[in-house]
């Protein structure tokens, strides 16, 4: 399903006007003065806005996409627009698949915030949907999903492989006590956000700091590598890009994975979890979470042994994330019908973290 966009939502405007007088201004090459600008809306983030931005040239429509912070927030690394152009020059550089970066503003009187332009890559975002040609082959989707999910681990090994010795990755996060920072930090978070009890929630937080281990590695952390961050070929069987290096830093390779198990839903966890999107993970042919864990292990030759505290973190923080998302949208600071419905999300992450711990899995 190449990604669908829908007309501005209230509240995400953005001004045409200045943005085109601004790129005229700034990078003239790209836009002229009497170019048509189009702005539609990719609608299934949940964190930053992103937008199909199509500049009708003489040679034919020219597609990028525009990132922006959402509404409300002011602050905050993974809002930080001039970090997140950076890493995907740096990473674009070094061969990584990701978005060429085109543009960058961080005059925030422009279109009301800062923002960054980079190049659209076409493909397919799994998004809870498989893609048509393949839905009306049932027999083939075993198949396809069981490479996929190999390509998966083969893109995040790789992605904790990139070096990271030389700037600007080097100075993305300080290497040491990642997994206590991480810990901590999320768990402030947890209580800066809470709108109501979630006891499951503050359990973990305890045992989290309880049962940290120290840092395995140093590497490239995504942070936030699913399914649904990745721009693939029609047929699934190459990654074209890796979206959203909001979160990206450096730090424990583990600990990505944990996020990366806490996004990779089975047949059997709640069905609350599918409302997200993630439900592919659970057809027939993907690995199960602990065959994911093994495949990563013997593909980075890292010990893997711990996985259910990687698990329990990636969960943990993953509640935290939509109760943040949550909290705006009880303040008013978010129209997007979505974003109220993740109340219960919270709370079925909070049982799932709980249930993991208890019992040592993944």
């Amino acid at each position: 399903m190449r990604d669908a966009t829908i007309a501005l939502r209230d509240g995400d405007a953005v001004d045409a006007v200045a943005l085109q007088a601004w790129l005229c201004r700034e990078h003239p090459a790209l836009v002229s003065p009497t170019a048509a600008l189009q702005l539609r809306q990719f609608p299934a983030g949940f964190s930053n806005l992103t937008y199909l931005l199509t500049v009708e040239q003489a040679e034919g429509p020219l597609a990028l996409v525009l990132r922006r912070p959402p509404r409300g927030v002011t602050a905050g690394v993974a809002h930080d627009m001039g970090r997140e152009h950076g890493i995907l020059a740096a990473l674009h550089a070094r061969g990584v698949p990701v978005p060429s970066p085109v543009a960058r503003c961080d005059d925030a009187t422009v279109i009301g915030a800062p923002f960054y332009i980079m190049e659209h890559v076409d493909g397919v975002i799994l998004r809870g949907s498989l893609p048509a040609e393949l839905a009306d082959q049932p027999l083939r989707i075993p198949e396809r999903l069981a490479a996929l999910s190999r390509t998966f681990v083969q893109t995040l090994v790789q992605i904790h492989a990139v070096d990271v010795s030389a700037e600007p990755l080097s100075a993305l996060g300080r290497r040491e006590h990642y997994v206590q920072r991480q810990v901590q930090g999320w768990s402030r978070r947890w209580i800066a956000s809470r709108t109501g009890e979630v006891p499951e929630l503050d359990a973990m937080m305890d045992w989290l700091e309880r049962h940290r281990p120290p840092d395995s590695a140093t590497a490239l952390v995504h942070n936030d590598f699913k399914f649904d961050n990745l721009v693939l070929a029609p047929d699934l069987s190459r990654v074209r890009a890796i979206l959203d290096w909001e979160m990206a830093t450096i730090g424990d390779p583990l600990m990505d994975l944990g996020t990366s198990l806490a996004y990779w839903v089975e047949a059997n966890d709640a069905p609350i979890f599918r409302t997200l999107g993630l439900g592919l993970t659970a057809l027939p042919g993907n690995m199960t979470r602990a065959d994911l864990v093994q495949a990563y292990g013997a593909q980075s030759q890292r010990d893997v042994s711990n996985a259910s505290f990687y698990y329990v973190f990636g969960l943990f923080k993953v509640a935290v994330i939509a109760q943040q998302i949550y909290a705006r949208h009880v303040q008013g600071l978010t129209s997007d019908p979505r974003f109220g419905a993740l109340g219960a999300v919270v709370q079925a992450l909070g049982r799932a973290a709980q249930h993991a711990a208890e019992r040592g899995v993944v």
